[in-house]
């Protein structure tokens, strides 16, 4: 399997709603971006892979470029918005995504800590 640069994991539970709701847009998002990995991981039967991730509310998402964390928090079951978030993402330089992920405390925190690529093996 060819890696791919860019990662996206949705952490969900199988007996939330909004998940269920959500999945069906999440494999779209991930048919029309071949060029990105996607994981959905249900917290419950891989509680390894979110490690140490609070996981407050569903879904909750990760975006990685390489093992770099950009993004760690829940977000509105919107496939639109994840779109833009992860375009936005793609639009970056690698250096520019590497000097966002350790711009600032919180996202420093995400390094290690919210690397679900890693803990997936990918």
């Amino acid at each position: 399997m060819q890696h791919k640069e860019f990662f996206v994991a949705c952490l969900c539970a199988a007996w939330c709603g909004s998940c269920r709701e959500y999945q069906p847009a999440f494999e779209a998002l991930r048919e029309s971006h071949p060029e990105v990995a996607f994981a959905w991981v249900d917290i419950e039967d891989q509680s390894e892979v979110a490690g140490d991730i609070e996981v407050e509310n569903f879904p909750m998402l990760v975006i990685q470029r390489g093992h770099d964390v950009l993004f760690c928090g829940a977000m509105l079951p919107d496939a639109g918005i994840l779109r833009r978030l992860l375009e936005s993402y793609m639009a970056q330089s690698a250096e520019q995504s590497q000097a966002y992920a350790h711009g600032n405390p919180q996202r420093l925190a995400w390094q290690g800590e919210a690397d679900v690529r890693g803990r997936l093996g990918m």
